[in-house]
């Protein structure tokens, strides 16, 4: 009765495009476009084999994920699946923890737009935009799901473009001279400057943070799963394109930059998407790249308070968050719950307002954690799925894990590593503090409201 229910509430009103696009862009954010730098400076040349990695690892994922979410599309995706093969206590953890994470991302993405938009208005009070991003963020979530999928598809065109034309600019002065008097760069700036490693494997290791943080959203796609038109057609297209996107904006997009630059020259300040635009005299190129990364920030936190109100919506089903969270307006969208999303939110705002920058690295960190508990939750709920199938239900499964369980394991390793990693780093230990504590906060919510004694 359930899903029956769900469907009737939630309008399918994403199309194919909109599903492609929204996919393609969720894995296209601040984390490439400014964490990228700090990633090459722990890692050289070598972040190309942390992206590598990280991205084949995500493909797993996403095909764990695909391989329940095209026999059984449903709002709130993961947190479900944890809680029909898992239990009812990981059900609840999971939806309540990627709330949780999202809205510690997009505390840091509203205020990024405040920062931002100094670039045009130096001066101006930073909070009064982060303000105004977050309201026409929410106002937009209040319409029906396919003025959003359609706002989704034109951020998300937006990065893909100026990525592949940073691609093909970088590929006229590596093989051409372009920028550079016809005299071709060529790649002897990823094996130079102390080598393709030259931090050694530490570098490598401890990137895999800010490489993991630039990936979190893609799981996005399944939580659109109750509200695609053709959930089989539109997510296994999605997500099978998962693996070549990441080839093509992450390592193809940071081969480019690191073959033009020495990875030693790159840094915050000058921000490897803008030097490679002003390499061949584009004029503001500062400016088309502070566009850019302000709609990957306004895309990001546009997605946050998609997903969060439809994890609520997910959660007041089971029973384990407010009834009010289910209710949906007549565009179909659980209103209720993206107006407490967008309020916990404008706290984020002035919380990130008050308080020094270090917090927004503290603030990735965390997402990072959370993501991670999310991307293993999919992991072992697609090895209970699978254990649970008899033979002749398994060769009716229309959409599969490759390498299963072999990748499973894997994919649960590495997400293991990149945890204890977050322990080397005194930025980023703040995660194993605060995330384990907010895990434990939501099991003592769980008994103490004898939640427990409710469920089947």
């Amino acid at each position: 009765m359930a899903n029956k229910r769900e469907e009737s509430q939630l309008h399918r009103g994403l199309e194919q495009r909109h599903v492609t696009l929204m996919s393609l862009g969720a894995a296209i954010g601040v984390g490439l476009f400014l964490g990228s730098a700090d990633a090459i400076q722990l890692a050289g040349p070598g972040i190309l084999l942390s992206y590598a990695i990280g991205g084949l690892v995500i493909f797993f994922i996403m095909r764990a994920l695909g391989e329940m979410a095209i026999k059984n599309p449903v709002a709130g995706s993961f947190s479900r699946y944890a809680r029909d093969f898992i239990s009812p206590l990981a059900g609840f953890i999971t939806g309540w923890n990627y709330w949780f994470l999202w809205i510690v991302t997009c505390m840091a993405e509203i205020t990024a737009v405040g920062i931002y938009m100094q670039f045009w208005f130096p001066g101006t009070p930073q909070w009064a935009w982060a303000l105004a991003a977050l309201l026409i963020m929410t106002c937009i979530n209040f319409l029906a799901v396919k003025a959003y999928g359609e706002l989704e598809f034109w951020f998300a065109l937006i990065k893909i473009v100026t990525i592949i034309g940073m691609i093909i600019v970088g590929a006229g002065v590596i093989f051409f001279g372009f920028g550079n008097g016809g005299a071709a760069v060529g790649i002897s700036n990823l094996y130079e400057n102390g080598g393709f490693f030259p931090n050694g494997l530490k570098g490598v290791l401890l990137s895999l943070q800010m490489v993991m943080f630039a990936y979190l959203g893609v799981e996005m796609i399944g939580v659109t799963a109750g509200e695609v038109k053709d959930p089989k057609k539109s997510l296994s297209r999605a997500i099978d394109s998962v693996f070549w996107r990441i080839l093509v904006f992450y390592v193809l997009s940071l081969t480019v930059i690191m073959s033009i630059y020495p990875w030693n020259e790159i840094n915050h300040k000058n921000s490897p998407f803008v030097l490679t635009f002003d390499k061949i005299g584009i004029p503001g190129a500062a400016g088309i790249i502070n566009f850019v990364v302000l709609t990957a920030a306004l895309s990001s936190c546009n997605s946050g308070i998609f997903s969060t109100a439809r994890m609520l919506f997910n959660l007041a089903q089971q029973n384990e968050a407010p009834r009010g969270f289910e209710r949906t307006n007549k565009n179909g969208v659980p209103g209720i719950a993206v107006i407490v999303s967008a309020a916990a939110l404008l706290i984020g705002v002035y919380l990130n307002y008050i308080v020094s920058e270090k917090v927004f690295s503290w603030v990735t960190s965390i997402a990072t954690f959370g993501a991670i508990w999310t991307w293993g939750t999919i992991l072992i709920s697609q090895l209970r799925f699978r254990k649970r199938m008899h033979s002749s239900e398994y060769k009716k499964l229309e959409y599969k894990m490759p390498l299963h369980p072999i990748s499973s394991y894997f994919s649960l390793g590495f997400l293991l590593l990149v945890i204890v990693l977050l322990g080397f780093s005194e930025n980023t230990f703040i995660a194993l503090i605060v995330g384990p504590i907010w895990i434990l906060l939501l099991i003592a919510a769980y008994y103490g409201r004898g939640m427990h004694k409710r469920q089947n």
